[in-house]
């Protein structure tokens, strides 16, 4: 049999220290991934700086051109070669790699940058001269005098033009300034008080404003909120939840939009930790689990949250991206997020997303004519109205060959409906094809789908009974022995109290063995090693299991459809109004328990848009 050949040569190997260019290059393969994460890496700088703007210019994808100008404070003529020595930093001592408050902390992205690419960098502290170096492939030039009104400019020119190869694996300029520009995106949601600005000079001159955030003032969350609505859209602002809640050290503040706004993909939840982009698979699994009642699983909700916590609660320094990180108390930080959001979900009540009425409105185009449009004047006052009918009334002749005067005498109104359309969902006015009732308000009209609404109306009724009363268990006649590893044991006894509450009776049983007792009741007949097993599964995905949970959700949702009104059922006026007030009085009523909105709102103005009264 051959033997493979050794990955060292067969001669006596000798250890050696590797140079400094080699070393910068290993180490840029770390940090600067591709021309996006050199932009990252730049903005961030320029925001420990304390800069208030920031103007990103890119050029083929960043791959040829990078230039970030700040109006930071700075760095003095004299510090700039000690700025492109690896680990060399002004933002932490080394004393304490725990309690970090700025972006930066390694001291790596400058001299990385200059291994792999020509990068030259601009800088003036105010009441000092201007400086200039220049590094180009590792190898760095003499501090020259330069003219700058304040604060630095970095350009980096021909990224990895020193290692080609890594050139090979970048994509389309498209596609790589598409990657710029949602990290100049999330950093400005992150720094709402901080005018951004991204420029595309591909071809050559001043070329086009890709991307601008002008700085926000005010207050926080107004701040916040108008920031968003130029970054995501202002179609997210309108339909999101305002956050703000705090748990053992942690605070979360935000916005999350209502689940009829969801979308097809996780392209819209974007999470912050102490202001730093991060990607954190518990954090976005603790959002699922909070839209888990509102939204069906090919639906995903968003988001942008905000969690601040003491710097030495969460340990930054988990890889040299930073975009990863890890709490001290995982539980604490997924607990937040799912309760302040069920939490504002809850408080929306019966609101629902006004794309809804959008698209509804798109849907209800009027049929196309020859003729030309003709526009109605204003609409006529309900006296002009009764006059018009009168005179437009067939004639009626009396016996004696007289006119009687025609009279309009509108139908009497039952004084309680008419108060009834001061409430949000209105009084119910009509029942259509036995599914849909149609309600006027004040300022519009409301169309619910009653099956959608009342199953929904059932379903948080059974949660609240089941909260009320508890999850009853049933006790296994024959105790069922789940065979499982030292690990899984240990990990399955660590959250038995938890099951426990949710109907789930686990016990040690000898060795690597559980035996389980009891079964949540609601479920039936249940395989209980298969639901250990996917229980365990979540629990090593995500350090916690909603599994059971979830079952017994979509239990109670099994129930509340069969139990609630069916479609083709005539509702007399009474029922619809009471059902419009409990769907006013319920939380999250605005979705059936799939994510369908259970109502549509039209405003009168609207209306009058489809037939052409404006």
């Amino acid at each position: 049999m051959l033997r493979p050949d050794p990955k060292i040569s067969d001669a006596h190997p000798v250890i050696r220290q590797l140079d400094e260019a080699a070393v910068n290059r290993i180490a840029a393969g770390e940090v600067v991934e591709r021309p996006a994460s050199a932009v990252k890496e730049l903005v961030e700088n320029a925001l420990d700086a304390g800069a208030l703007r920031i103007e990103v210019t890119v050029s083929d994808g960043g791959k040829s051109l990078i230039r970030v100008r700040d109006d930071g404070c700075g760095m003095a003529p004299e510090t700039l070669p000690l700025a492109l020595c690896r680990h060399a930093t002004s933002k932490i001592d080394g004393s304490d790699l725990l309690n970090i408050h700025t972006f930066g902390f390694r001291g790596e992205a400058l001299p990385s940058l200059g291994a792999v690419g020509r990068l030259r960098i601009t800088s003036r502290v105010a009441g000092q001269a201007a400086g200039e170096i220049a590094v180009s492939g590792g190898r760095a030039e003499p501090v020259r005098p330069a003219a700058l009104s304040a604060g630095t400019v970095v350009e980096l020119r021909d990224l990895f033009y020193a290692t080609p190869a890594r050139l090979k694996f970048l994509r389309s300029d498209r596609a790589e300034g598409q990657a710029v520009t949602d990290v100049v995106k999330r950093l400005a949601m992150a720094e709402p008080y901080v005018g951004f600005t991204l420029r595309d000079v591909s071809g050559g001159g001043h070329g086009r404003v890709v991307f601008r955030a002008d700085p926000e003032s005010g207050d926080l969350f107004d701040a916040m909120h108008r920031r968003l609505a130029s970054v995501i859209g202002r179609e997210f602002a309108e339909n999101a939840l305002r956050i703000d809640a705090t748990r053992e050290g942690l605070h979360m503040t935000g916005y999350a939009a209502l689940p009829t706004y969801s979308r097809g993909a996780a392209v819209t939840q974007f999470l912050f930790v102490n202001g730093r982009p991060v990607r954190d698979k518990l954090l976005t699994g603790a959002l699922r689990a909070a839209y888990m009642d509102v939204l069906s699983r090919d639906r995903h909700p968003a988001a942008a949250l905000f969690i601040e916590c003491d710097p030495v609660l969460v340990d930054v320094n988990v890889h040299p991206a930073k975009s990863e990180v890890r709490f001290r108390d995982p539980a604490i930080a997924r607990g937040l997020v799912v309760s302040g959001l069920r939490h504002a979900l809850a408080e929306a009540g019966h609101r629902a997303s006004s794309t809804v009425a959008g698209a509804t409105l798109g849907a209800m185009r009027p049929e196309p004519s020859g003729l030309a449009r003709v526009y109605q004047m204003d609409r006529p006052t309900p006296e002009a109205r009764a006059a018009a009918y009168q005179g437009q009334a067939p004639a009626a002749f009396d016996g004696f060959g007289e006119v009687p005067s025609a009279r309009f005498d509108p139908a009497p109104v039952v004084e309680v409906a008419e108060q009834a359309e001061s409430f949000p969902l209105g009084a119910a006015r009509a029942q259509l094809h036995e599914n849909y009732i149609v309600a006027q308000t004040e300022t519009g009209m409301i169309l619910v789908d009653q099956h959608a609404a009342h199953e929904r109306l059932v379903y948080e009724r059974l949660k609240r009974q089941m909260a009320d009363t508890g999850v009853a268990a049933q006790v296994l006649l024959i105790p069922e022995i789940v065979e499982l590893s030292a690990g899984e044991c240990a990990r399955l006894e660590e959250f038995a109290e938890d099951l426990q509450g949710l109907g789930l009776t686990i016990e040690p049983f000898g060795g690597t063995a559980v035996a389980v007792r009891e079964t949540p009741a609601i479920l039936g007949e249940v395989d209980a090693r298969a639901l250990v097993l996917d229980i365990l599964d979540e629990l090593a995905d995500a350090g916690d299991s909603a599994t059971l949970k979830a079952r017994i959700d979509a239990i109670l949702s099994r129930v509340a459809c069969h139990g609630s009104i069916r479609s083709g059922r005539r509702m007399r006026v009474e029922e619809m109004n009471a059902l419009l007030r409990e769907m006013e009085a319920t939380p999250m009523s605005g979705q059936c328990n799939h994510g369908r909105p259970t109502y549509v709102e039209l405003k009168l103005s609207d209306i009058e848009r489809l037939f052409g009264r404006t």
